[in-house]
């Protein structure tokens, strides 16, 4: 009972679950999702790591970015996400964060330069 009530506490934020939709299809580092959402490093850390401590998403690390992506285990999150993506249209925000999705490797290029 209480991995579920995690579950939903954890689905429970908007910025989290904004985060979901945007790992719905692919691996992103923390560059990527704060270039996307408009929001700081450190506030998209901190609920990457609640993500992460319910167990809704994983990490790797490939070269100097730490990626996250969602676990290949979570049927129910991944139906739930695939329904909010489809109806994206009743959820403006979620529309906006799609639409930037397709801009996620210029963060990494920009934060690449920034750091040089």
């Amino acid at each position: 009972m209480d991995k579920l009530i995690d579950l939903f506490k954890a689905l429970s934020d908007e910025t989290r679950l904004r985060i979901l939709v945007l790992l719905y299809n692919r691996k992103l580092c923390v560059c990527q999702i704060q270039g996307i959402m408009e929001e700081s490093q450190p506030k998209i850390s901190k609920h990457l790591a609640k993500l992460k401590a319910a167990g809704l998403i994983k990490d790797e690390r490939q070269e100097q970015f730490i990626y996250y992506y969602l676990r290949e285990d979570s049927n129910i999150l991944k139906d739930l996400l695939k329904k909010i993506i489809l109806d994206c249209d009743k959820y403006p925000i979620t529309k906006k964060d799609l639409n930037k999705l397709e801009k996620a490797n210029e963060y990494i290029i920009q934060k690449i330069s920034n750091d040089s």
